[in-house]
């Protein structure tokens, strides 16, 4: 009776696996690794869905202070290799093992006062460890949101959307091309991450489960090994939240749009000026500093920074600018980021002269 009963509990296990969908595979780590980039996105599996909406397994996460991209939204992920961890590093990014994978996919809102409604996917970019080192590519999304394809010689999109104040705005969206993508990642001349360094993930992040510190959160998942308690690491202060100090918020919006290439390892090296959070001197940070070789960049302008006076600072004015060959950052935007410059704008301001 016993031995009958336990081979109709099988039988039923066996109907019931039968019934279930099948589990999807996992992330191709293969194809991640292999030399030759994948034609499609897809062909990774980092996404359950064509529209990749859903993600296979990854971890998303956000910055405190993140890179300006004309508006875009952005949706962060991290893949790790099964097995393996992130490493703590109190400086730079984080000590990432050979196959993790930086997912960054660029959206807009049909509206920006509906965020959640009729999102564009314009272009997801990956950032793969390979065994090489780091290799950098761009996927751009069909009309249909159906699929992302390989652009290695990047693209211009015509893009608009409705803004916070009701205003239509047109974006000339430039996705970059591979030399574009190594010129600001290339820290040491070696493509490196940008954006997850531990004190820019120190905050809060709402998971589908709750809100916690990404820095917990991670250790607590067994994806970061090494880290402090979220209380006792660096952090990056937020840029728009006016709760806190106006010149940390100024140095991290700095740090996070200019010194990719505005630091002593980087491409702008030769400039002298050095917006990079670590930096504490004056004239590197383009107090009182007259530019190496500015140009009509310049804008007949004196130096970097005039404490005091945001109009006679040359970095005020070519983060206001749209025109080639003088805005900056020279990449990543077509638009000024109003916002931003106001930040800067008023932390030029209230500074005195040292």
């Amino acid at each position: 009776m016993l031995k009958s009963l336990r081979a109709g509990l099988a039988g039923l296990a066996a109907l019931a696996c039968l019934g279930a969908a099948p589990a999807p595979p996992g992330v191709a780590l293969d194809v991640l690794l292999a030399e030759a980039p994948a034609p499609r996105l897809a062909d990774y599996r980092l996404f359950k869905d064509i529209s990749g909406r859903q993600p296979n397994g990854l971890t998303p996460y956000g910055l405190n202070t993140p890179l300006f991209t004309d508006y875009a939204e952005k949706f962060r992920f991290l893949y790790l290799p099964p097995g393996t961890k992130a490493a703590y590093r109190a400086e730079g990014v984080l000590d990432l093992p050979v196959g993790a994978t930086l997912v960054k996919t660029f959206a807009y809102p049909a509206d920006m006062r509906r965020p959640d409604e009729k999102v564009r996917y314009v272009e997801t970019r990956l950032l793969i460890h390979k065994r090489e080192g780091w290799v950098a590519q761009t996927y751009v999304w069909n009309a249909d949101q159906t699929e992302a394809v390989l652009k290695r010689a990047g693209a211009r999109l015509d893009v608009s959307f409705v803004d916070a104040r009701g205003q239509t705005v047109q974006v000339d969206y430039a996705v970059p091309n591979q030399n574009q993508c190594k010129e600001c990642h290339q820290l040491d001349k070696a493509v490196t991450p940008i954006g997850p360094k531990a004190r820019n993930l120190n905050g809060d992040f709402a998971y589908a489960d709750g809100t916690e510190n990404q820095l917990a959160h991670w250790t607590r998942l067994g994806l970061l090994t090494g880290a402090p308690k979220p209380a006792v690491a660096p952090r990056t202060a937020r840029w728009d939240d006016p709760h806190e100090p106006l010149e940390a918020r100024a140095r991290a919006y700095l740090d996070a749009n200019c010194a990719h290439c505005h630091n002593p390892r980087a491409v702008a090296s030769n400039s002298g000026l050095f917006l990079n959070i670590e930096e504490t001197r004056h004239a590197a940070l383009g107090v009182g500093k007259g530019p190496v070789a500015a140009g009509r960049g310049s804008g007949g302008l004196r130096v970097g920074v005039e404490p005091g006076d945001p109009d006679s600072s040359i970095l005020a004015y070519r983060m206001a600018s749209t025109e080639p060959g003088v805005m900056m950052p020279e990449l990543g935007r077509s638009l000024t980021h109003t916002e931003g410059l106001a930040l800067i704008r008023a932390y030029i301001a209230g500074m005195k002269t040292p």
